[in-house]
């Protein structure tokens, strides 16, 4: 680890702290409705799709309006990569996408996932590419910052079970945010280097004599939409690590402080719409406690590097001369220490765009993003998604702390009961049914084994990451799983659609319930949720909850696999 490192790590640190409050501010006024400078369009929005802005919806009815809007739009885009041959803007004549491979498609790019397991310039015309999955990256995103704001409105309302109207936040989050802000960071990263133009791919001879061809396409545009709504798609198989994609040290800034932007802004705007910002500042110091305490175990285990390659010589030390460490897989322009960063707040966040091949990571260094996803990446986590998950968790948190004093749990002047208390245990048990159910079914079955490049506990790790990143909605992978087979495009397609709407509809269902409770003032047995206390139990409830759940298999794996590497194993 160096000094330069550090400071990188600190430097981007401060720059989200700063955001916090700025964005926080502007999300309040886009959902509240003072945000008008786009009325005409917005108005021509509702007139044209038969909405009534005004309606405020049943949490059933949102619940509803959601799904339907996800399903239509995932078939649209089903039909759209199966027919992509005969569509235009495809200048590479590429035929049209497989079954297998449209299913998991729609179901990743639909759930804000983004999981994908081909090379984007050999399987997506443009056409797709820019109509249809940079679409998905729009809306996933604008349905995951709806459901965040319904379950604030949710905790803040006394309504009678009504959290707004979804089709109205879904506009105004487009609108207003996405949109306008994807149109200047797309200019910023061209200036930066970034391709953005629809020409045929180029062939070019390369200095030894060999033929090469460069894929060209409009990529700043989707990379634009793909940071800033925790998409992760990359238009290039390499992602951000391809040159096209982030040349530059600052694109590489620019790419991580916008996966953190909104989702950190929506947590000091879920404090001023509860009508307590302490809360909020103590939810966001945890949700960046958590963050920092990964990236530095990365870290120190990437600039650690490997200790078999140490005893057989190698020099790891880091000096002027080289880097040290363990660069394998990383790129030489972004280093060990934006590598490690990267890694976890793409997971931190249900991003999973990379910078740097997570497979070629060490054992703990690839533990650090695997254990993000799982603890339910609220750590910031996607724009809307962190948000909530990270809502449920203090909900738990506030009923412990409850039973620790033996009265009647409350939040936010709400008491918490038994239904509430069903709803957020459905949302915490659901990651381990599927994340480690489909795991153990995929060790035992050939056709989960087949495509494994590495055996023993780094292959066991390849599939549970895989399942961990698709349940999370994350996208990244163990690049050593070959996951284009019928048996991975369908678990992974059904995986992610659980891990998207099986958890949004209870989380829906506990704002309901919430905006239905009468508010109660706080006496001198309420439990604090603005100090030290409450952030050091909500980290302590969320790192209990993961370890119970996950230890046993991250034991197999990447725990093992660090233990034979100590021993000086080929494992």
């Amino acid at each position: 680890m160096t000094t330069n490192g550090w400071l990188q790590i600190l430097f981007f640190s401060a720059a989200i702290l700063a955001v916090t409050k700025p964005l926080g501010l502007y999300l309040v006024a886009v959902y509240e409705g003072r945000v008008r400078w786009l009325a005409p369009v917005e108005h021509g929005i509702y007139a044209l799709s038969g909405i009534d802005p005004d309606e405020d919806q049943h949490w059933a009815g949102y619940a509803s309006a959601m799904l339907l809007f996800s399903l239509a739009t995932m078939l649209l885009t089903y039909v759209a990569l199966r027919l992509q041959h005969v569509l235009p803007f495809n200048p590479q004549h590429l035929p049209g996408v497989t079954d297998r491979q449209s299913f998991e498609t729609t179901a990743s790019f639909t759930t804000n996932t983004n999981w994908q397991s081909y090379a984007g310039e050999s399987t997506m015309s443009y056409f797709s590419q820019a109509t249809q999955l940079a679409f998905h990256n729009f809306i996933s995103a604008a349905v995951g910052m709806a459901i965040a704001v319904a379950f604030v409105r949710g905790l803040a309302r006394r309504s009678a079970g009504k959290l707004g109207n979804f089709w109205t936040d879904l506009v105004r989050g487009t609108l207003y945010v996405l949109l306008p802000a994807s149109l200047v960071i797309a200019l910023v990263l061209v200036q930066q280097g970034v391709i953005q133009n629809f020409a045929s791919y180029v062939e070019l001879t390369t200095l030894e004599g060999a033929k090469q061809v460069l894929a060209m396409g409009p990529v700043a545009s989707q990379e634009a939409i793909k940071q800033l709504g925790t998409n992760g798609g990359g238009f290039f198989n390499a992602n951000s690590a391809h040159p096209f994609e982030s040349p530059t040290p600052w694109t590489n800034f620019i790419s991580m402080f916008l996966i953190f932007a909104i989702p950190s802004g929506m947590v000091w705007m879920f404090g001023r719409m509860v009508g307590n910002v302490k809360h909020g500042w103590a939810v966001w110091a945890a949700m960046f406690i958590l963050f920092f305490g990964g990236v530095s175990v990365a870290y120190w285990a990437e600039a650690r590097g490997n200790p078999i390659h140490a005893a057989r010589g190698v020099d790891v030390v880091a000096s002027d001369a080289q880097s040290g460490g363990n660069m394998e897989g990383k790129e030489v322009r972004f280093g060990i220490a934006n590598s490690a960063l990267f890694a976890a707040v793409t997971t931190d966040a249900s991003c999973g765009a990379v910078n740097a091949m997570h497979d070629s990571f060490t054992p703990l260094g690839g533990l650090v993003p695997m254990v993000n996803m799982q603890l339910g990446e609220v750590m910031f986590g996607g724009v809307g998604a962190g948000l909530y998950g990270m809502l449920m968790m203090v909900v738990l948190t506030v009923f412990l702390a409850g039973l620790m004093v033996g009265r009647t749990p409350e939040y936010l002047g709400k008491k918490i009961q038994a239904r509430e208390i069903q709803m957020a245990m459905l949302f915490a048990l659901l990651s381990s049914l599927l994340i480690l159910g489909m795991t153990g079914v995929s060790v035992v079955f050939s056709d989960g084994l087949k495509g494994l490049s590495n055996a023993g506990p780094h292959g066991f790790s390849e599939i549970l990451y895989a399942f961990s990143s698709a349940f999370a909605n994350n996208g990244s992978a163990f690049a050593g799983l070959t996951g284009s087979t019928y048996y991975y495009n369908t678990l992974l397609g059904v995986t992610m659609l659980f891990g998207r709407f099986a958890l949004i509809v209870p989380v829906l269902a506990l704002a309901g319930f919430m905006s239905q409770k009468k508010v109660a003032p706080e006496t001198a047995g309420t439990f604090p949720v603005t100090g030290p206390l409450f952030v050091l139990l909500l980290i302590g409830v969320i790192i209990i909850v993961g370890a119970l759940t996950f230890f046993p298999a991250l034991a197999l794996g990447p725990i093992v696999e660090h233990l034979f590497m100590g021993a000086g194993s080929l494992f």
